[in-house]
């Protein structure tokens, strides 16, 4: 039997990029859900809960296929860091950053829905743990104005030149970036899908 289909529900570029680095090349159907956070929920729980949310909402619409939903947050200890949308965002992130660590948190939640309806799912979350260097004034500056962290989650772009600021990691790099390849891979294995 072919494998099914593979649906990203996400618009984020960089989650089909790494997808792709691992032979899969997903339909993508972004999830719209309220990504709003609540009252007194930790990071890693907003995580979890808000992957969930995304690939049950594209699951409810579809025939059959692997629906993989994922959320990002980072999060400097309670505080979960914004999706920067200005560089005065970047700035402010970067200020909270420097010369400490911050956790990145992914939470993936896959799920199987077979030709006959019946559902399999999988769940996990990853944690990443970045160090920035004491970052000066006019590295903030030069960051915020590049353009590289807007629209990302925590005001930065690992794969960029932010790298050059990063004095420690823990865990997986391609979490940073938004999914966990590793994880991700042995979740779809476990749920029957054939890859290479």
């Amino acid at each position: 039997m072919q494998n099914l289909p593979v649906i990203l529900a996400s618009s984020s570029t960089a989650r089909l990029e790494l997808l792709s680095r691992i032979n899969i090349h997903p339909i993508v159907i972004p999830a719209d859900v309220d990504e709003t956070e609540l009252v007194n929920e930790l990071p890693h729980r907003a995580a979890i809960r808000l992957s969930q949310q995304k690939a049950e909402k594209i699951a409810r619409d579809i025939e059959y296929g692997y629906i993989i939903g994922a959320d990002t947050i980072a999060a400097v200890g309670r505080r979960v860091m914004p999706k920067a949308l200005t560089p005065n965002m970047v700035a402010n992130c970067l200020k909270c950053y420097s010369g400490r660590r911050h956790k990145l948190y992914t939470g993936v939640h896959i799920i199987k829905k077979n030709i006959d309806a019946t559902l399999e799912t999988r769940s996990r979350l990853v944690e990443t743990i970045v160090q920035f260097k004491r970052l000066t004034e006019q590295e903030i500056e030069f960051y915020s104005n590049c353009g590289e962290g807007i629209g990302k989650a925590g005001g930065y772009a690992v794969q960029g030149c932010v790298q050059g600021f990063i004095s420690f990691i823990s865990g997986s790099f391609s979490n940073i970036i938004g999914l966990p390849l590793y994880e991700t891979r042995n979740m779809l294995i476990s749920l029957g899908m054939k890859l290479r």
